[in-house]
């Protein structure tokens, strides 16, 4: 019996030999290829490794993303630089492809990001390959420009302040909303604070002009159709210009005041029902807007967003240091 003990003993002792052996060459031979190694190849397979987890990281959970205009002021100011929150509503499993599910789908009041739906893509290649540099240097390099060298804005960032089944239109610069089956129609603002919601908007123009905006829009129609307009309506359009001016009320009065001087143009009739008659937002769908709603091109003009197309919630604010926080 001792003498099995003893030859176990020593056939586990030239085992563990064997493998410190075997262990001690392995980590030599490693040592001399990384002395061999070029410096500048070293770094940059550290580099790539570095890249590769960050575009994880941005693909998959956290996307930096740079505020591209003044949309969203004071939420959010032209420059700033935020992380965006990619597993909430679901992250594509490569960039502009199959989208995965998520934990939860955009809620009114949330800040998103989503695909601008008058992008024109250059195709999935460009996509992916512009999209990944741009995750890779946390948004510093934006290779989709347009010709004059400003960067095209593949995605944008808004208030979703609309959801499946509301109903909504604009009166004198004031967005309404008739709620999934509420029976009247109630102020943004009104049916804010009826459900608990705490966001501010911030307003250019000045509503004390608004009486000036049907003449100020049949001036604008008139000029569109290449005729001088009445000094009255001429005089109207320069003062809103100068208090301020609300686009969307201007286009809306000017597209009213197109349809009186031509009531045979089917697309000027149609659009004129646009802005008279609002939008609905059907189930799966949200409606975006920008905080700073005279100077935002948002859902207003391109519509509800299928909930697919939404690719993250705003999260924090990291650069500059001073606007560090939260996002509301």
């Amino acid at each position: 019996m001792a003498h099995q003990t003893a030859a176990w003993t020593l056939r586990l002792q030239a085992t563990t030999e064997q493998f410190l052996t075997w262990r001690k060459r392995r980590r030599l031979k490693k040592k001399r290829r990384q002395q061999k190694k070029n410096v500048i190849v070293d770094w940059l397979e550290a580099f790539l490794w570095a890249a590769c987890v960050v575009l994880l990281i941005n693909q998959y959970l956290l996307q930096a993303y740079r505020i591209p205009s003044g949309s969203m002021m004071d939420t959010l100011l032209l420059g700033d630089r935020i992380f965006v929150n990619k597993v909430a509503y679901g992250p594509e499993l490569l960039p502009g492809l199959v989208k995965l599910p998520g934990f939860s789908e955009p809620k009114r009041g949330e800040v998103i990001i989503f695909e601008n739906p008058s992008y024109i893509s250059r195709g999935t290649a460009f996509d992916i390959v512009q999209r990944v540099l741009y995750m890779v240097t946390l948004s510093m390099v934006d290779i989709d420009r347009d010709e004059d060298g400003q960067p095209r804005a593949h995605f944008l960032i808004k208030r979703a302040v609309g959801v499946g089944g509301d109903q909504f239109r604009v009166r004198d610069g004031e967005l309404e909303i008739l709620p999934k089956g509420a029976g009247e129609w109630r102020t943004e603002t009104r049916f804010a604070e009826e459900i608990g919601l705490d966001y501010e908007i911030r307003r250019i123009a000045d509503t004390s002009a608004y009486d000036l905006y049907a003449d100020a829009g049949r001036a604008a129609a008139i000029e569109f159709i290449g005729v001088v307009p009445d000094a009255v309506s001429a005089e109207a359009l320069r003062e809103v210009q100068t208090v301020g001016l609300d686009v969307f009320e201007l286009d809306r009065q000017r597209s009213a005041a197109f349809v009186k001087l031509n009531p045979a143009d089917s697309r000027g009739v149609a659009r004129d029902a646009f802005f008279e008659l609002g939008w609905f937002v059907p189930e799966g769908r949200i409606l975006p807007l920008g905080d700073n709603r005279d100077n935002s091109r948002d859902g207003r003009y391109f519509g509800p967003v299928q909930l697919e197309h939404v690719l993250g919630r705003a999260m924090f604010k990291y650069w500059p240091l001073n606007r560090f926080g939260p996002i509301r």
